[in-house]
């Protein structure tokens, strides 16, 4: 016997918490994106209609808004969850490890690769809650050990970092070249 009796329980929705808060915001991401097709593409003359540049990224977005506005129509008709703004909340903290990784890959050509890798290991480490000593030095083990892999094996052209410069001729070069 088929698990689905009706077509109506087929096509039941379940609300998540923050469903709002997303259908609204990616109805809002969708009707900006159709805003700027006209602007960001270009028309070419005696070109057939669906041979436009605009064309098939004008039937994308048009389905992307249809389908946001229907999001948020089957959203606002539905059940309020509680939990709503906890849940966002969690989206928004989620943001601070994409802050990290930008204000590693902004530390990189400035401090060089090893010393960036192995603080940041460091202080994510100490950022997750693990403070016993032991992990801080897998935190840094494992740094040294990614970079060995990346930069001396697999001879990743990564930037040389500023801070390299100021080192003695031949460390500098084996910092410049493995590290």
């Amino acid at each position: 016997m088929s698990r689905v009796k009706t077509l109506q329980a087929l096509f039941k929705r379940y609300r998540r918490p923050g469903d709002i808060v997303f259908a609204v915001l990616f109805l809002l991401f969708s009707v900006f994106l159709l805003l700027q097709l006209f602007d960001q593409t270009v028309a070419k003359p005696r070109a057939k209609f669906v041979t436009q540049p605009r064309f098939w990224p004008g039937v994308s977005l048009i389905g992307m808004t249809v389908f946001a506005a229907l999001h948020l129509f089957g959203s606002a008709l539905s059940e309020r969850i509680s939990g709503r703004w906890r849940e966002v909340w969690l989206w928004v903290a989620s943001l601070e490890y994409a802050a990290w990784f930008i204000g590693y890959a902004a530390l990189v050509p400035v401090a060089g690769y090893l010393p960036s890798t192995i603080l940041f290991s460091v202080l994510l480490t100490l950022r997750a809650g693990y403070r016993r000593r032991s992990m801080v030095i897998y935190a840094v083990g494992s740094a040294v050990v990614i970079v060995l892999l990346f930069r001396t094996f697999l001879q990743v052209k990564l930037p040389a970092g500023q801070l390299y410069e100021a080192l003695p001729d031949g460390l500098r070069q084996i910092m410049l070249t493995y590290f």
